[in-house]
């Protein structure tokens, strides 16, 4: 038991995980990164758009996996990250949202994890070349329900999340040229509990910074019942560099989430990459009611609320992606140009 580490879950439930086998560095005490940097340059960063709806109109078929791509047709994802890099995303995501074993495992794909990882982070990196854009590394749920309401223990789902973090990071505690991203990305957790496991997974592995957003789409709520409250102390206590909101329901339940997470939070850096609306069939076609100028419309109110990262989830294209910089975008800024 003393090789244990307690999380406290505003709930009041303690989430052990192992303690690090590294030294726990202090970010202050760090050189500033590329991210921060960035973020210190300008008021608002963009962010991509959707990936799995782009690479399902570039032919990867229903039920298939997505990261499988990144190692037998690189050229797809290549070329979805440099359409959101051209409309002028300052961060793009990896292709590694579902990159972890039990995930891959659907794929038979197990075995390849750190492969998977690593050349998404090398497609990514290829992509940015030219640009002054910086490469997150996407790290999605297991997929299974930790205990006891499922079969993932707090230690399993640490050591999962690190096999991945190794992949996206080159094994290295700090960027390592094309074999690191900038900065990790934790995305659309329900399980508070599992988010806090892969925060202190790449705090363990890594001197990067770490975004989580959760998803809110159950009466503003995630499907677990935790709170945008609760989310936004807890994942920042955790030691989180920003926090908030991804895919969710309708605009307006994800900027009544963003502005509840701002009241408790008024100095956190907040995420705000909703879906293009909510998803409505039109004949056999399910497509989303946000348009480029709505998703234009709301991005400014975000930004208003003091959101500084900004992006697109579920149904958001280049096309989204580029009205949404128009609309950040101010005179002397680098983006207007």
């Amino acid at each position: 038991m003393g090789n244990k580490a307690g999380h406290r879950t505003r709930k009041g439930r303690v989430v052990s995980v192992p303690k690090p086998t590294i030294e726990n560095r202090r970010r202050l005490a760090s050189p500033p990164s590329a991210y921060s940097r960035l973020l210190n340059q300008h008021q608002s960063l963009l962010l991509d758009g959707a990936m799995g709806t782009q690479l399902f109109l570039r032919g990867l078929g229903p039920g298939d996996s997505p990261e499988q791509l990144n190692l037998v047709n690189p050229d797809i994802v290549q070329a979805v990250h440099t359409e959101y890099l051209n409309v002028g995303s300052d961060i793009i995501l990896t292709n590694t949202f579902g990159g972890n074993r039990h995930r891959l495992a659907l794929h038979n794909l197990e075995d390849k994890v750190h492969e998977v990882n690593s050349a998404a982070v090398r497609i990514a990196k290829q992509a940015v070349l030219g640009f002054e854009s910086l490469v997150a590394g996407s790290i999605g749920p297991l997929g299974e329900l930790l205990v006891p309401l499922g079969p993932i223990s707090a230690a399993a789902a640490l050591d999962a999340f690190q096999e991945q973090i190794n992949g996206l990071t080159g094994g290295t505690p700090g960027p390592n040229a094309n074999q690191s991203v900038d900065l990790l990305w934790i995305e659309t957790m329900s399980s508070l509990d599992e988010a806090v496991i892969a925060i202190e997974a790449c705090r363990q592995l890594s001197e990067l910074p770490v975004a989580v957003t959760m998803t809110f789409d159950t009466h503003r709520h995630t499907m677990m019942g935790v709170s945008p409250a609760n989310a936004t102390n807890a994942l920042l206590d955790a030691g989180a560099s920003a926090v908030g909101l991804n895919c969710g329901n309708s605009l307006d339940d994800n900027e009544a989430t963003i502005t509840e997470m701002r009241r408790v939070a008024p100095d956190a850096t907040l995420i705000a990459k909703p879906n293009a609306g909510v998803p409505e069939w039109r004949g056999a076609e399910l497509a989303y009611s946000g348009t480029p100028t709505l998703m234009a419309d709301f991005t400014r109110r975000l930004r208003d609320l003091g959101v500084q990262l900004i992006g697109g989830c579920c149904g958001t294209t280049p096309d989204h992606l580029s009205a949404m910089r128009s609309a950040l975008s101010k005179p002397g800024d680098r983006s207007s140009a």
